[in-house]
């Protein structure tokens, strides 16, 4: 039977997608628009406007005159937390909703999106509630007089003004909250840009932004590719900061256009993340699951943070290998409204192509030992690849240094454990990893020697009042906890006498 998601788009009552600016909704200056194909069957899924340039002049302009009126930026403390907490609820009575439109708009499956936290509302509402509780602590400083008479010298933490946010598709809940709640929180205005393949989820979680009682302006919405409408945004000279997710070309792309104004810049970038597997681990097999787990279940390995390469001790990497390939075997693909299915199809063509290319060129640099084909029959409408295990990797290899962003692992063997630090810093990446030790004080040893942003030991989350992001070309500051309020304010210092008398 031949797959379609034609009945869910019609139950979800799918609206045309339309601009936010300004506080109304409406169609793009021009009339354009994108029609989005489901990637699990080919399917028009829906419409949505493109953006033109002056679109996203009158989008950066709202947001400059809502933030200069300090409607937001001054408003009280209480306020904010007030309203902040609210949406979190209202993400919360959405879920299902707000669950279903995801898998409409990149097919991730609702299995996936209602039970693993990092993908699901519940995080997204999280992050909200968290960053509320940031609102009324966002002090600076009263320090002593370094020299002279007598006098005051403080610190305070003021809004970074307005924000450009441009979110990829594969993470829509957490990536639109680790944005938009640290930039609210702080008192600045947005502009946001979702990914041209998942703007109605976006869209759906704005409109619950609005009926929370956000003032006009504060946040407005540009839809389209990112060429031109990202391109237009990164550029405009009243964006203060650019907020990106995203792929490591478009990331330094950023930071070439903000250099001629200096805006301020936070970039989550890619990642080539290893598992560090020792034989001391307490479970192989279960390490071998959740690694092979995070690079096909759910997103297909569509994650920058995936563990995408396997660094295993010599005398447990057959058992590694087995317990990974049945793993693999396991997975199922199909309808994401279906609770059974576990994993997605690639999110177009485009990347379809160059996941087989990598596969192909993998063929040559290792052995295949499962996986490695385009999945065909009912799913042939869709861009579904099999669940792939390369062993054997030379860590210099090109399916071990590069991002792939599909279901493929490269497994790499090792001796010792200086060896495996070695070859997990071997790479121009450095956003996560994972160690499976059963000793605790090598698990701390390795992981304070690993050149990454967030480690995982024996297993992998992400928190609300953590800092994630990455070292080297994994991109430049941490969004969620304290380091979220700092990438959305400026610090300034006032010096105040407190006589009459000349200093």
């Amino acid at each position: 039977m031949t797959l379609t998601v034609q009945p869910h788009r019609e139950a979800a009552g799918l609206k045309t997608g339309q601009l936010y600016i300004d506080g109304q909704w409406g169609p793009g200056g021009e009339g354009a628009t994108w029609t989005h194909r489901h990637p699990a069957t080919g399917e028009e899924v829906g419409d949505f406007a493109i953006a033109t340039k002056a679109d996203v002049d009158a989008a950066v302009a709202a947001a400059r005159k809502a933030f200069d009126s300090g409607t937001w930026s001054n408003s009280r403390a209480g306020t904010r937390i007030k309203l902040l907490h609210r949406y979190a609820e209202k993400l919360r009575e959405h879920a299902e909703e707000l669950r279903c439109l995801q898998a409409l708009d990149n097919s991730v499956p609702i299995s996936f999106s209602g039970s693993i936290y990092a993908t699901s509302v519940e995080a997204a509402a999280d992050v909200f509630d968290h960053h509320a509780g940031w609102v009324d602590k966002l002090g600076g400083q009263t320090l002593p007089p370094y020299q002279g008479g007598d006098h005051l010298a403080m610190t305070f933490r003021e809004p970074i003004g307005v924000v450009a946010a441009i979110l990829p598709w594969n993470a829509p809940f957490l990536l639109y909250a680790q944005k938009v709640a640290p930039a609210l929180a702080a008192g600045c205005t947005v502009v946001l840009k979702p990914s041209e393949y998942c703007t109605f989820t976006v869209l759906r979680m704005v409109e619950l932004l609005v009926e929370a009682g956000l003032p006009e302006g504060t946040l407005n919405v540009v839809t389209g590719p990112g060429d031109p409408v990202g391109e237009v945004l990164i550029t405009h000279p009243d964006v203060d900061k650019v907020s990106f997710t995203g792929s490591r070309a478009v990331g330094k792309r950023i930071v070439e256009a903000s250099a001629g104004t200096l805006k301020r810049v936070s970039l989550e970038l890619g990642g080539k993340s290893p598992a560090l597997v020792f034989a001391d681990a307490a479970n192989v097999g279960l390490a071998a699951a959740t690694t092979i787990g995070a690079v096909t279940m759910g997103l297909s390995g569509q994650a920058c943070v995936a563990n995408t390469r396997a660094l295993v001790q010599r005398e447990v990497y057959d058992e590694f290998l087995a317990a990974a390939q049945g793993m693999a075997a396991a997975i199922t693909y199909g309808d994401p409204f279906d609770p059974g299915v576990l994993s997605a199809p690639l999110i177009n063509e485009r990347q379809l192509d160059r996941v087989l290319g990598y596969i192909e060129k993998g063929k040559q640099e290792a052995r295949l030992v499962s996986g490695g084909e385009r999945l065909g029959g009912d799913l042939a409408g869709g861009n579904f690849v099999a669940p792939t295990i390369f062993a054997d990797v030379e860590n210099s290899a090109t399916i071990a240094q590069e991002e792939i962003f599909g279901p493929v692992l490269a497994v790499v063997p090792f001796d010792e454990e200086d060896e495996a630090v070695r070859l997990a810093n071997d790479t121009e990446y450095g956003l996560g990893a994972s160690v499976f030790s059963a000793d605790a004080q090598r698990a701390f040893r390795v992981s304070r020697k690993l050149r990454a942003g967030t480690i995982g030991v024996n297993g992998f989350q992400i928190e609300p009042h953590l800092p994630f992001g990455g070292f080297k070309e994994s991109g430049l500051g941490r969004e969620g906890g304290d380091s979220s309020i700092e990438a959305y304010t400026e610090l300034k210092s006032v010096y105040m006498p407190l006589t009459d008398e000349m200093m």
